[in-house]
């Protein structure tokens, strides 16, 4: 019973066993629910898990089980975040038990009611649960914001390397709050239109939508709600990473107010779509551009801390390109943190600016199939890519070393990044290749990406395993790290 106790107290109080519960959760869910997916129905697979499972899956309910599938991944990514929020910002101890408890007990309710109702008959009872899920969340958020409350004397900046306001408050700390706090807002955006369900509104894909002239106000509201919960979700893990990387400096300094007002300016431009949707475009596009920027310093940052450290560690006293090349590329982990966040910008913010600017020249003109595909692709690669980022930083905080660390790290790294980028040049085929001759191009694309995949997957897998292993030993790694005391606990008063 005291093994039990112990390993019990070690998943759900300690943060690397929390983190370690939803992202093992994540892996299950996307899994098993892949199994489900158009390419494993021509496979056969898919008829086999309905059968054994007993999934109830009705053709017209086929929007709602997706996007209540997408919303408890969501949900998980999410609380990952929390976790780690409050493992890396300083906070009171009592503040991080009820912020972990809470959004614990939401995701996973979301998760068991939310899966419940789309895939094993629609009760209404899971329905039930699966919205008090989202409602603990939204007051785990709550807490949150009230922890973060960067405005107290004893979080002033100690300093001066690091971004802070006249009066000494760390900009940091202020980025993380405003980023909560707007991030709150948002999913509000999108529970309104939900509370009008079956009294004016009805589930649908954005992506079906996007061609429609005119849209319902609920229509904007949700496809808003999207756009705006991904891209603070990724703004979220920037500063997870930017804290994660020790990120100081002046370009710290700099980089601190762009991501606050690139945050802050991008969620008003979506709320705006509502009201002014010519408007709210240009304000999105501004508020995106200037995040970005803010975490361009920190990929500047990063990667010039990484070098220098190397070289002082080999008792260099200056690096040429290649020397510098190889200490960068030796940590992975590390590495791959900030280099995810550069390849982001060829697969899914330069692809969607481009498409914006050339959106009435170009892609209107194409088949709604193949702009269908770009906005799906969109979307999935952005979600993903911030996955692998959250996924490196878990295999580094849970203490990966050696050659495990390695292969884990590029593995991550190379067949992610094989994976997003065939789907990139998938989604964009139109622009090289006439429609007659595409089909090279979709049996190619389409197998780099599943091979990218499946391979991400079993490096998951592996780590997850690992991980499970060392749980059933009686002095396994976990029994030392569930003593753990963080040093970002600050004293009660």
């Amino acid at each position: 019973m005291q093994a039990i106790k112990s390993r019990f107290n070690y998943l759900f109080k300690s943060t690397k066993g929390l983190i370690l519960v939803a992202i093992a959760l994540c892996a299950i869910i996307s899994a098993f629910f892949g199994s489900l997916s158009g390419p494993m129905a021509d496979l056969g697979v898919k008829e086999v898990i309905v059968k054994t499972f007993g999934i109830d899956l009705v053709e017209s309910e086929r929007e709602g089980r997706i996007i209540m599938l997408y919303h408890v991944i969501a949900m998980a990514v999410i609380a990952i975040e929390t976790y780690i929020i409050t493992d890396l910002v300083s906070m009171k101890e009592h503040q991080r038990v009820q912020i972990n408890s809470t959004i614990t007990f939401g995701y996973l309710a979301a998760i068991i009611g939310g899966l419940s109702f789309a895939y094993w008959g629609t009760s209404w009872i899971m329905h039930g649960i699966y919205i008090a899920g989202l409602t603990l969340i939204f007051f785990a958020g709550c807490l949150l914001v009230y922890a973060l409350w960067p405005w107290r004397e004893e979080y002033k900046v100690k300093n001066n390397d690091y971004a802070h306001t006249r009066k000494g408050f760390d900009l940091e700390r202020i980025a993380f709050f405003s980023t909560a706090v707007v991030t709150l807002a948002s999913a509000i955006f999108g529970a309104v239109p939900g509370s009008f369900y079956g009294n004016g509104f009805f589930t649908f894909l954005a992506e079906n939508v996007v061609r429609e002239p005119v849209k319902t106000t609920l229509q904007k509201s949700i496809i808003g709600h999207l756009h705006i919960m991904l891209a603070l979700i990724a703004i979220m893990c920037t500063l997870i990473i930017c804290r994660y990387m020790d990120f100081k400096g002046i370009l710290h300094k700099i980089a601190m107010p762009l991501i606050i007002v690139g945050a802050v300016v991008l969620s008003i431009g979506t709320w705006l779509v509502v009201p002014f949707e010519g408007v709210a475009h240009a304000v999105i596009y501004g508020g995106s551009t200037v995040a970005m920027v803010g975490a361009l310093l920190l990929v500047i940052y990063s990667w010039r801390k990484i070098i220098r450290d190397g070289l002082v560690e080999k008792g260099y006293k200056k690096g040429n390109f290649f020397r510098s090349t190889r200490i960068l590329l030796r940590d992975p982990l590390k590495f791959g943190v900030t280099w995810q966040m550069v390849f982001m910008n060829f697969t899914v913010s330069g692809v969607g600016i481009f498409v914006a600017v050339k959106l009435d020249e170009i892609f209107r003109k194409w088949q709604f199939m193949d702009e269908k595909l770009i906005l799906t692709g969109h979307w999935h690669i952005l979600a993903t890519l911030t996955a692998t980022i959250l996924l490196m930083y878990y295999a580094d905080f849970a203490g990966l070393k050696g050659k495990a660390r390695q292969w884990f790290g590029w593995s991550v790294i190379i067949f992610s990044d094989l994976a997003f980028g065939a789907v990139t040049v998938y989604e964009m085929k139109r622009l090289f290749v006439e429609e007659a001759y595409q089909q090279p191009v979709v049996n190619i694309t389409t197998l780099l990406g599943d091979i990218g995949l499946v391979v991400v997957l079993i490096a998951l897998a592996a780590l997850m395993v690992s991980r499970l292993i060392d749980l059933f030993k009686k002095n396994g790694r976990w029994s030392q790290e569930v003593h753990e005391k963080l040093e970002s606990y600050v004293e009660e008063n």
